[in-house]
C-alpha cells in the first residue's frame, strides 16, 4: 500500500484548530483591507471589471451544476480553498442529493454533474450520485486527490467505477516531481498519485480511442502564477510518460486564490500584498470574459447555491433575488442573475485565466 498521509497523521484544517481564518467573514475582512492582518485596500475587482465593459457580469446561461458532497478528505493540502481534511464531517444528504438529481432530469440545457469535495469518493452516496446521473444522460466529472484510489481497499477499485459510468475524472497533480508535490499535499502523495495514474491508466483513461477522459490540474506551489497551460501540459506528458510511463488528455492550470487555507499561507509568510498586487497587475479582460461563473452553479452540502466554488467557500450567496437553494432552483431566474463578485475574484481574471477548467484565455 502507498505511503500516504492517513487521518492520524495530517494536521487538521483551519476549522479543527480553529483558526481565525476558518471564519468567511475575517477572510473577507482580510480581502477588502478591513482587519488587523491587512489594511491595505486595493483597487475593487468592480472597477476593473467596469473598465472592461464587463461589469456587472452575467451568467452565458447555466450548463454545469458543479456539487460540493462535502468536506472531508484523505489529504490536507496547504493550498485548499475548501479547509478540507480528516477531520471534517461535512457531508451531503440523500435529499438534496436527490434535489440536484431532480433538477438535472428537469432542465435539459444542464449538461453536466461535477462532482466535488473534499474527497467526493469518501462520501457514501458517491456512486449513487454519479450512478443516476449517469442514467439521466449527463456528463459527470469526477474531482479527484488521486491519493483515495490507493488510500485502502475500500476505494481501489474506483478506476473501473469511473470506466463502467463513462466517468470525466480531474485529478490533482501539482507538478511532475516529487518535491513539489509532496511539499504542498504531504509526504508520499506523489508516489501514492503515480500509482492511482497507473491504475486509471490500466482500465483506459487517458488511452487514445477509449473514450476515457483523464485531466489533470497544476496549480503553483509558491506565490505565482501559473506559466503557459500549453507548455506545461506538453511537459506533463513527456515527463509523467518518460517516467512512469502514464498517459492523460489534458492539463488545467489554476491559479491559487487568496482564501483559506492558501490566504493562510500568504499571511504567516508575508507575501499577501505582493500576491495581490500580481494578480491585480496581471488582470486579463480576455480571461474575465471566460470565467467558469458564467455558466456553472455551484451547490453546497447543505443544498444552497453560489456562482462559483470559491464564492461558496467565502459563504457569498448568489444574488438577492434569484433561488438560494436548490429545492427552489429555477433555470431562467438564475440565468438573469448578476454574479456576486469580491477581491479574490483577481485570481480567476489574472494572466490567462483560471477556472475549474483551467485557463480561460
Amino acid at each position: 500500500m502507498s505511503n500516504i498521509p492517513t487521518e492520524t497523521t495530517v494536521k487538521k484544517s483551519l476549522a479543527g484548530q480553529n483558526n481565525r481564518l476558518a471564519d468567511t467573514l475575517v477572510q473577507l475582512q482580510v480581502l477588502n483591507g478591513n482587519h488587523p492582518a491587512n489594511q491595505k485596500q486595493f483597487a475593487p475587482v468592480e472597477q476593473k471589471m467596469c473598465e472592461a465593459g464587463l461589469y456587472p457580469l452575467l451568467p452565458t446561461g447555466v450548463e454545469i451544476l458543479q456539487v460540493n458532497v462535502g468536506k472531508r478528505c484523505n489529504q490536507t493540502c496547504a493550498h485548499c480553498h475548501v479547509d478540507a481534511g480528516p477531520d471534517r464531517r461535512e457531508a451531503m444528504s440523500m435529499e438534496t442529493m436527490q434535489q440536484c438529481l431532480n433538477v438535472l432530469a428537469q432542465n435539459p440545457r444542464v449538461t453536466t454533474l461535477d462532482i466535488t469535495g473534499g474527497a467526493p469518493e469518501m462520501h457514501p452516496l458517491f456512486k449513487w450520485l454519479a450512478e443516476e446521473a449517469t442514467k439521466l444522460g449527463k456528463k459527470v466529472i469526477d474531482r479527484c486527490n488521486l491519493t483515495i484510489i490507493t488510500a485502502n481497499s475500500q476505494y481501489r477499485q474506483l478506476p473501473q467505477f469511473f470506466a463502467a459510468n463513462g466517468i470525466e475524472v480531474v485529478s490533482s497533480l501539482p507538478h511532475f516531481g516529487a518535491l513539489h508535490t509532496n511539499r504542498q499535499r504531504g509526504n508520499g502523495v506523489f508516489e501514492a498519485s503515480v500509482e492511482a495514474l497507473q491504475l486509471l491508466n490500466e482500465v483506459g483513461y487517458g488511452q487514445e480511442g477509449s473514450g476515457l477522459v483523464l485531466n489533470l490540474v497544476y496549480n503553483p506551489s509558491g506565490a505565482f502564477l501559473p506559466g503557459s497551460q500549453q507548455n506545461l501540459e506538453t511537459e506533463f506528458k513527456r515527463q509523467l510518460h518518460r517516467k512512469y510511463g502514464i498517459v492523460f488528455n489534458r492539463l488545467f492550470a489554476i491559479t491559487n486564490m487568496p482564501i483559506s487555507r492558501y490566504l493562510h499561507f500568504l499571511l504567516q509568510s508575508g507575501q499577501y500584498e505582493p500576491y495581490m498586487q500580481l494578480l491585480i497587475d496581471n488582470f486579463n479582460p480576455a480571461a474575465a470574459k471566460g470565467v467558469m461563473c458564467r455558466n456553472t452553479i455551484s451547490v453546497s452540502w447543505e443544498g444552497f447555491l453560489y456562482d462559483c466554488d470559491f464564492n461558496q467557500m467565502l459563504n457569498l450567496q448568489v444574488s438577492a433575488g434569484a433561488p438560494q437553494h436548490i429545492s427552489n432552483f429555477n433555470l431562467q431566474q438564475l440565468n438573469e442573475r448578476q454574479i456576486v463578485l469580491n477581491q479574490h475574484c483577481y485570481g480567476c481574471t489574472a494572466g490567462s485565466g483560471s477556472g475549474c477548467g483551467g485557463a480561460t484565455a
